[in-house]
């Protein structure tokens, strides 16, 4: 702090009658400097009433070398051994104010603007409003061919102009999300290292260990609600980029103020680098992580810990932790451990669970019966397979009475050994074990297709073009309606296209997959796959934990988070093939997530938040971040 006369930077009396424009000549030579920039209600041209004033420390008088700009802060005097200090207190005015994409409206300040923040000569002189904007910036990105390419500009324009990214990307979600989610956020971790150009998030590495909580103190926002966050282990169907996972907390919480209206200063995305097992990794100079095998362990879990409970001492009880493709043996111990102390959730396990049971609930409008009346197979026995499965079974025993031991008999798992069975069951993972039926071992997925008969098959397991020819064939010969839903990201790892299901079972598929893939013609028919898309639950259900005061995650707030979905899949979709809505209504659809998970969290008593709203979806809609500009004084 500087003070000068008895004045302080602390006071609320502002600072205008401290100085006056004589005492600061007679004060020429003294060693510091005064800038004022004016208050909101000032004229353009008037700075010497400000209340707001920026110091700096003078190093020389005199002109630095060929007549340029004065040092003030001792660059040019200093050599490279020697410290300056980096530092300024200014408003969000003039250059800083378009530098700063809070607050950055780029050619839509208006002339009244830019007087009263002095923006004057710094813009072109037009003014255009926020949806010209849009459409600029639409056919920016539209001209680029790459993917990688169009992922960079969204991020540049996040970085730049905050409101006018969430703008573009709710006014075109259903172009925008594969450029800023999946699938090209798994080539951008993969690309990370090289083009990373500005940090986004924080970053705690073994480095920190001790010192979490001051590095969470580091972050410039106080209130945050949700936080994402990833060791970088599992990355999709990727595997081990380590520090480059970054590109996964920043997509989902875009998500999180796209689609389900959570304040993007409200949201915080987190990697945690205990190092890599990529030696490819390793071995690149342009690896941004810590350069190192990876930390299992002890020293893994206690770096762990240390951040959950520090997390919870900076920013209370009702902060939501969203694990993030964690590899298998540290997703569920993770879960397990901290769902009882922590609001915590895993968008591998549970919200692919949700979205997946929202599409076979409103699957069953094809297929006829109940849940207990069909027979599931899956393809991939990890986070998102056994996370689907158990949420099939609960919501069947829920509808049946009946015990999750007795319907899990009807969901069959595969691994990369072939058919879970109890004869494997001494050398099975803890998660897999519920899922060892009798049967005779099988190595094959047809062969398991032909012996169980299912009429569900699903794959998560992260292996492209499982689902052959042969196995789809089988699924038709079983079903009259097949449902084949192939979840594994990106799209290069789907365990088959939608060309190929629809194709191989003479259109009579009904198909999803986790990558977006464009509407297929069969035989004159245009058939629109499905997208089982994580995006339809995390979003509205994060919101509906935040809005609600929920203090923890219970399997009931899920299926609530299901039925939700289900509900909002119309006749006119069905009409179409669809088991999900058009992810053009995404914000609505959130906000009716976002009040049936508060509603049962009130139900449940594990909402704070009293008294309880009296219309949940009206309340959640009002609670929503809008990207449209504010005015400034």
């Amino acid at each position: 702090m500087i003070s000068s006369n008895g004045c302080s930077f602390l006071s609320n009396t502002g600072l205008a009658g401290c100085f006056s424009s004589s005492s600061l000549q007679r004060r020429r030579f003294v060693p510091f400097r005064v800038a004022c920039s004016a208050s909101s209600g000032s004229s353009g041209g008037d700075r010497k009433h400000s209340p707001v004033m920026e110091t700096i420390a003078d190093v020389d008088n005199n002109p630095t070398v060929a007549g340029g700009v004065r040092d003030v802060y001792g660059e040019d005097k200093a050599t490279e051994d020697q410290y300056v200090t980096p530092w300024s207190v200014s408003v969000a005015s003039g250059y800083t104010l378009l530098r700063d994409p809070h607050f950055n409206k780029g050619l839509a300040f208006t002339d009244k603007e830019r007087d009263a923040h002095f923006l004057r000569g710094l813009l072109p002189p037009t003014s255009i409003p926020q949806e010209t904007q849009v459409k600029k910036m639409l056919q920016h990105i539209r001209q680029y061919q790459l993917p990688l390419q169009k992922y960079m500009a969204m991020m540049n324009l996040q970085e730049t102009n905050e409101r006018l990214f969430y703008k573009l990307l709710i006014d075109h979600v259903e172009e925008l999300l594969p450029v800023v989610y999946t699938p090209t956020v798994g080539e951008a971790c993969q690309k990370y290292g090289s083009i990373y150009m500005r940090p986004q998030g924080l970053y705690i590495s073994l480095k920190e260990k001790g010192r979490v909580l001051e590095v969470l103190k580091n972050w410039p926002e106080k209130d945050i609600q949700v936080i994402v966050v990833t060791d970088g282990e599992r990355i999709l169907g990727l595997g081990d980029l380590g520090c480059q996972g970054m590109g996964i907390p920043v997509g989902k919480l875009s998500l999180y103020t796209a689609l389900g209206g959570v304040r993007p200063s409200a949201c915080l995305p987190i990697t945690i680098d205990v190092g890599t097992n990529n030696e490819g990794l390793l071995n690149d100079e342009l690896y941004i992580g810590l350069r190192q095998r990876r930390a299992t362990g002890q020293e893994y879990t206690e770096l762990v810990h240390e951040f959950m409970t520090a997390v919870k001492q900076n920013y209370g009880e009702k902060i939501l932790v969203q694990f993030e493709d964690f590899a298998n043996h540290n997703a569920f111990d993770l879960l397990e451990r901290y769902r009882s102390t922590h609001l915590v959730f895993n968008d591998d396990i549970q919200g692919t669970a949700s979205v997946v049971l929202a599409g076979l609930v409103a699957g069953l409008k094809f297929v006829g019966g109940k849940l207990s009346d069909h027979k599931f197979l899956f393809l991939g026995a990890g986070e998102a397979g056994t996370g689907i499965a158990e949420l099939i079974a609960l919501e069947t025993s829920k509808q049946t009475g009946a015990s999750l031991e007795e319907v899990r008999k009807n969901i069959w798992l595969v691994d990369s050994k072939g058919l879970i069975v109890s004869s494997r069951k001494e050398s099975l993972q803890h998660f897999k074990k519920p899922w060892a039926h009798e049967h005779e071992p099988i190595t094959e997925l047809v062969d398991a297709v032909k012996k169980i008969k299912p009429t569900v098959l699903i794959g998560t397991s992260g292996r492209g073009k499982t689902f052959t020819q042969e196995v789809i064939e089988a699924m038709t010969e079983i079903n009259e309606r097949p449902m084949i839903l192939a979840l594994s990201n990106p799209t290069s790892k789907a365990e088959c296209t939608a060309e190929e299901a629809y194709t191989w079972s003479k259109g009579r598929a009904i198909f999803a997959s986790g990558s977006p893939f464009a509407p297929v013609e069969y035989e004159g028919e245009v058939l629109v796959p499905g997208q089982a898309n994580n995006a339809y639950i995390f979003p509205g259900f994060g919101l509906g934990l935040i809005m609600s005061g929920t203090i923890r995650v219970h399997d009931d707030l899920l299926l609530a988070a299901s039925e939700a979905l289900a509900s909002q899949v119309r006749e006119e979709h069905f009409d179409k093939g669809l088991i999900y809505p058009p992810f053009k209504d995404i914000r609505k659809i959130s906000a009716h997530i976002a009040a049936k998970v508060a509603a049962k969290s009130y139900e449940l008593g594990l909402a704070t938040r009293l008294p309880q709203p009296k219309d949940l979806v009206k309340f959640a809609e009002s609670c929503m971040y809008t990207p449209a500009y504010r005015r400034y004084r």
